[in-house]
C-alpha cells in the first residue's frame, strides 16, 4: 500500500492544505491526477498528488483510499515544485497555482480538432551570417548550455540588432543536447511573427504554440503534444512558462521589460521570476532580451546576478532613426490645433511620397478620453467603477475600460441640462479619423483592443501592412512591440506625455520604453527612418533620454530616484488590497491589519503606508482600499510570514466583511 498527499480541486481557503490518502494503485506518482472521496459525504473529487510514500510515517488513522488514477496526463514534477514556490512567494492557494500548470479544456473527439499551425506553409529559412556582436553573445551563452548550468543572460540590444537570430542559435544547441526550449513573447500579436521564424528554421513538427486566442480544445491538444514529446520548442505568451517539458534546457523571454509578463489574475505571478525558478530546478539557462531592459533587470546585471550582453548596432548596419522632438506648446502658439505637428505632417507626407509607410502611436484607445459639460464641468463616469467613461465614435457610446459598461452620450447634461456636453481629449479612433482626413490618398488601419477583438483581425491588419496594402497604421502599444516591417519610413508618437503623468513609480520607465520601442519600428530596412515625438514636456529627462536612445542615462537617473524613494529594485512592494461592499468595512478591516503589522517588531518607520483608497476606489460596485509595504529585500520573507499568519487569523474570523488579496511587486496600483 502506498500513501499520497494531495491537493483537492476545490477553490477555498478552508481546503488549502495537503490531505493524506492510502493509494492501492502502483502507477501513482508526484503530479498524478487522482479521484478521491472527500468530506463527510465522501463526494468524489479530483485531486493532484504532491507527495508519494511507501509508509504512513505520520501514523494517521482511518485514512480513505484513492478511488482512481487518471491516466490522461501527469503533471511534470518540477511544475509541482513550481506550485509550492508560487504559494510561498505569492501567498496564493495551492489550487490557484495548480490551475496555472494543468491543461485548459478537454481531450478532442477523434478527428474533431487539429494543430492550428500544422499546415503553416513557411519556406525554410537558412541561418544568416552572424555579426561580430552576435557571435560574441553566443560565445558568452553557449558554455552555460554545454555545461547545463543554471545561468541568466540579459541581452541589452538596440532595436533590430538581431536578438532573434541569437535565440534561434541557442535553441539549436539546446535541441542538439536532447533538451527543450520555451520562448515567451509579451503580446499575441507578436506570436505569428515569432512562429514563422522558428517554423522556418526548425519545421512545424518541432514547434508548438500556446496562447489565449486559441480555443480551449486547441490549447489542451498543444499541452498534451508537448507533454508527450511531440514538440521540442514551445512559443507562447506569459502562461507558456508552465509548458510541461520534462527536459527543459532554455527559457527565452523576448521584450523582457513588458508588463504583460506579470499576471493580473490570482495568482499574480511574474513570469520572469517563475522562469528563473524553473531554470534553477532543471539546470537550464534563461535569456532575457530587450532594447529597453527594465530597471530591475539592469540592476541585477550590475550586481552580477545576470550576465549582461550588449548589442549596440543594428544587424544590417542601418543607423538608428533620426529623432525630432515636437514641442506642442509652440504648435498651439503658432495656431496649429490639429493632432499632427508641422514636423510630423511633413515627415508623413515625405514618407508616403517616397512609397514608404508610417506608424502613428498613441497609448489610448477610443475616440476621446472623456465626456464633459462645458457649462458646469460635469464628467460622465461609470456608476460601478467611478472612473471617466471613454467616448467611442464608431459605436456612439461612452465605455468604461475597466468593467466594460457602455452608455449612450446624452444630448443634454444630466447635471445642469446644458446642451454643451462634448467629448474631449484624443484616442486612437480620433487619430485614425484625422489621418484619413489629412492624407486621403493613403489607406489607413487601426490596431488596438477594439479592432483586435474579432478572431483573426490582428493578423489581417498586420499582414495588410506587411504587404504594403496599408500605408498608415495607427495603434496603441500593440504596434510598438517587436514588430518588424522593412518599409516604415516614419513613426509618429502622438502624445508622449500620457504615460509620464500616471501616478505610478514606474511611469518614467514605461514612458521611456514605449517611446524607444515605438521609435524602433522605423528604418528597419536599409534606410534610416524618421521619428517625431510630440510632447508638452520637451525638456523632461525621460523624453530627452528616449529621443537619444540613451538607456544608460535614463537608468542612472531612475535607479538613483528609486534608491532615495525606496522602490524596487531596492525593496519589494507588498500590496494588501481589501475588497468590500461598503467603504466603512474596507477602512475598518484595512486599519486593523495595518495596526497588527505596525505593532510588530518587523515594521520600520517609512516602510508601511497607512490604509488608502486604491486608485480604482470602486470597481464593479465593490469598494477597494489598500495597505502598501515597501519591504527591504532582505526582510521580505519575514513580512510574508507575518502576512500569512494574519491571513490564517482572518480565515478563522467569521465576522469579517472584506476579502484581503496579496500582491507582490504589482505592476499597477489600480
Amino acid at each position: 500500500m502506498r500513501y499520497v498527499k494531495v491537493i483537492i480541486d476545490h477553490v477555498s481557503d478552508h481546503t488549502d492544505m495537503l490531505f493524506t490518502y492510502r493509494c492501492p494503485f502502483d502507477q501513482v506518482a508526484v503530479g498524478s491526477v487522482v479521484e478521491v472521496p472527500f468530506g463527510k459525504g465522501n463526494k468524489k473529487k479530483k485531486a493532484y498528488v504532491f507527495e508519494v510514500s511507501d509508509e504512513n510515517t505520520e501514523g494517521l488513522k482511518n485514512l480513505k483510499d484513492v478511488s482512481a488514477v487518471d491516466e490522461a496526463y501527469v503533471i511534470p514534477e518540477d511544475l509541482i515544485d513550481i506550485c509550492r514556490w508560487m504559494k510561498e512567494t505569492y501567498l496564493c492557494r495551492y489550487i490557484d497555482a495548480i490551475k496555472c500548470v494543468i491543461p485548459v479544456g478537454d481531450a478532442a473527439k477523434r478527428g474533431k480538432r487539429k494543430d492550428p499551425y500544422a499546415d503553416l506553409d513557411v519556406p525554410h529559412l537558412p541561418a544568416p551570417e552572424l555579426t561580430s556582436q552576435q557571435q560574441n553573445a553566443l560565445d558568452t551563452i553557449l558554455p552555460a548550455v554545454a555545461g547545463k548550468t543554471a545561468e541568466t543572460f540579459l541581452i541589452n540590444g538596440v532595436t533590430s540588432s538581431g536578438k532573434t537570430e541569437i535565440y534561434m542559435r541557442v535553441a539549436e544547441q539546446v535541441l542538439n543536447q536532447g533538451r527543450d526550449v520555451i520562448i515567451l513573447v509579451p503580446e499575441i500579436s507578436l506570436t505569428p511573427q515569432t512562429i514563422h521564424r522558428f517554423v522556418g528554421r526548425f519545421g512545424s513538427n518541432t514547434v508548438a504554440v500556446l496562447h489565449s486566442k486559441m480555443t480551449k480544445g486547441q490549447r489542451y491538444d498543444q499541452w498534451i503534444r508537448v507533454r508527450n514529446g511531440g514538440a521540442r520548442i514551445l512559443i507562447g505568451a506569459r502562461s507558456g512558462i508552465f509548458a510541461p517539458f520534462e527536459n527543459l534546457g532554455a527559457i527565452i523571454i523576448d521584450e523582457e521589460h513588458e508588463l504583460a509578463y506579470k499576471s493580473d489574475m490570482t495568482p499574480k505571478y511574474d513570469a520572469i521570476d517563475a522562469a528563473l525558478e524553473r531554470a534553477r530546478l532543471k539546470d537550464g539557462i534563461v535569456i532575457l532580451g530587450s532594447a529597453t531592459p527594465s530597471v530591475v533587470s539592469r540592476y541585477r546585471a550590475e550586481k552580477g546576478i545576470y550576465t549582461e550582453i550588449r548589442l549596440t548596432e543594428r544587424y544590417n548596419k542601418t543607423p538608428l532613426p533620426f529623432v525630432h522632438i515636437a514641442d506642442m506648446r509652440q504648435e498651439l502658439k503658432q495656431g496649429n490645433r490639429s493632432i499632427f505637428s508641422v514636423a510630423l505632417y511633413q515627415k508623413i507626407k515625405e514618407s508616403l511620397d517616397a512609397g514608404k509607410q508610417a506608424i502613428l502611436f498613441l497609448n489610448r484607445r477610443g475616440y476621446s478620453s472623456f465626456v464633459s459639460c462645458r457649462s458646469c464641468g460635469y464628467v460622465m463616469k461609470c456608476d460601478t467603477c467611478g472612473v471617466s467613461l471613454t467616448y467611442h465614435k464608431a459605436s456612439g457610446m461612452a465605455e468604461c475600460h475597466y468593467c466594460g459598461r457602455r452608455v449612450r452620450v446624452p444630448s443634454k447634461c444630466p447635471s445642469c441640462t446644458s446642451p454643451y456636453i462634448r467629448h474631449f481629449g484624443i484616442g486612437t479612433e480620433r487619430v485614425e479619423e484625422a489621418a484619413r482626413e489629412t492624407f486621403p490618398e493613403a489607406k489607413v488601419a487601426r490596431l488596438d483592443l477594439d479592432t483586435a477583438r474579432r478572431k483573426g483581425e490582428t493578423d489581417r491588419i498586420l499582414n495588410s501592412f506587411r504587404k504594403g496594402e496599408t500605408q498608415i497604421l495607427v495603434g496603441t502599444q500593440l504596434v510598438a512591440k517587436g514588430l518588424d516591417f522593412d518599409n516604415v519610413g516614419v513613426v509618429g508618437i502622438i502624445a508622449a506625455d500620457i504615460s509620464l503623468n500616471i501616478p505610478d513609480y514606474r511611469s518614467a520607465e514605461r514612458t521611456y520604453q514605449l517611446i524607444v520601442q515605438a521609435a524602433g519600428r522605423a528604418g528597419r530596412g536599409y534606410e534610416a527612418g524618421q521619428v517625431v515625438i510630440q510632447t508638452y514636456s520637451p525638456d523632461d529627462r525621460t523624453i530627452l533620454a528616449a529621443a537619444a536612445d540613451d538607456h544608460d542615462a535614463f537608468y542612472r537617473n531612475e535607479v538613483m530616484l528609486r534608491r532615495v524613494t525606496g522602490y524596487p529594485p531596492f525593496t519589494n512592494i507588498i500590496r494588501l488590497v481589501f475588497n468590500g461592499q461598503t467603504e466603512e468595512d474596507c477602512i475598518r478591516e484595512a486599519s486593523a491589519v495595518y495596526d497588527k503589522i505596525i505593532s510588530s517588531e518587523l515594521a520600520k518607520r517609512g516602510e508601511l503606508l497607512s490604509p488608502q483608497p486604491a486608485y480604482m476606489t470602486k470597481l464593479n460596485e465593490t469598494w477597494r482600499y489598500h495597505v502598501i509595504i515597501k519591504s527591504p529585500v532582505q526582510r521580505t520573507n519575514s513580512y510574508l510570514e507575518l502576512i500569512s499568519q494574519i491571513k490564517s487569523e482572518r480565515l478563522a474570523d467569521n465576522s469579517l466583511r472584506t476579502t484581503m488579496l496579496v500582491e507582490i511587486d504589482p505592476y499597477s496600483f489600480t
